[in-house]
């Protein structure tokens, strides 16, 4: 395997683990009826998503700070529709390899 495809897929496995993670972190830390794994990664999290509210908005801020390590500011609030959009931020916001 050349070095482009390894890190390719170095990159895709973090990512799928990134993304898990979160939906693991939502499910358990809004305590939502669902798991991580019935949570689709484009599935908006707010109106006919996931319906959640301005209140888990802020919980979501408290629940990424404190287990990615990163601070939302209200303006990077407006791109948490998605778990793969929260995924996005943390990615171009973490100090994580």
């Amino acid at each position: 395997m050349n070095d482009i495809h390894e890190a390719t897929l170095s990159s895709a496995r973090k990512r799928t683990e990134l993304n898990a993670r979160l939906k693991n972190l939502l499910s358990e830390g809004l305590e939502l009826p669902i798991t991580g794994d019935q949570i689709e990664d484009d599935q908006p999290l707010f109106g006919r998503g996931l319906e959640l509210d301005s209140l888990d908005t802020l919980e979501i801020v408290s629940l990424v700070e404190e287990e990615f390590g990163v601070y939302i500011t209200d303006e990077d609030r407006t791109v948490f529709g998605s778990i793969n959009k929260i995924a996005d931020f943390i990615a171009a916001n973490s100090d994580d390899d």
